[in-house]
C-alpha cells in the first residue's frame, strides 16, 4: 500500500484546510486509517483515526470539534477537514493505514500502523 498525502499549505488562524490521503497498490477498504502530525522539535503525535467501515472516528482532545476525518472507499481516499485552525496545528501531517480488526476498530498508537504516507506541511500563522 502506498499512501499519498496532499492538501497542506498555509492558512491564517481561524482558516480551514482539507487534507487528502490517497491509497494505491491495493484497496484500503478493510484498513483502519489515521492522521498523525509532527511539529518541529516535537514527537509525532496522534491526531485522528477512522475505522474501516467509516462508522467510528476518534480524535485527540486538542482537535475535537474542529477536525473531522472521513473516508471514501470508492476513491480509496481518506480526508481530514480542519476548521478553526490554530498556530499550534502547524506541523507535518502524515496519514497511516493498518489492516484488519473489527469493522469499528480504531488505533491511536503509531506503532499499530503498517503503512505511512510522506507527509504534507500545514502552517498556520497568527
Amino acid at each position: 500500500v502506498q499512501l499519498q498525502a496532499s492538501g497542506g499549505g498555509m492558512q491564517q488562524t481561524g482558516g480551514s484546510l482539507i487534507l487528502s490521503c490517497a491509497a494505491s497498490g491495493r484497496t484500503v477498504r478493510y484498513y483502519a486509517m489515521a492522521w498523525f502530525r509532527q511539529a518541529p522539535g516535537k514527537e509525532r503525535e496522534f491526531v485522528s483515526t477512522i475505522s474501516w467501515d467509516g462508522g467510528t472516528a476518534n480524535y485527540t482532545q486538542s482537535v475535537k470539534g474542529r477536525f473531522t476525518m472521513s473516508r471514501d472507499s470508492a476513491r480509496n481516499t481518506v480526508y481530514l477537514q480542519m476548521n478553526s485552525l490554530k498556530p499550534e496545528d502547524t506541523a507535518v501531517y502524515y496519514c497511516a493505514a493498518t489492516y484488519g480488526g473489527a469493522f469499528y476498530s480504531t488505533y491511536t498508537n503509531a506503532g499499530e500502523y503498517t503503512y505511512w504516507g510522506q507527509g504534507t506541511q500545514v502552517t498556520v500563522s497568527s
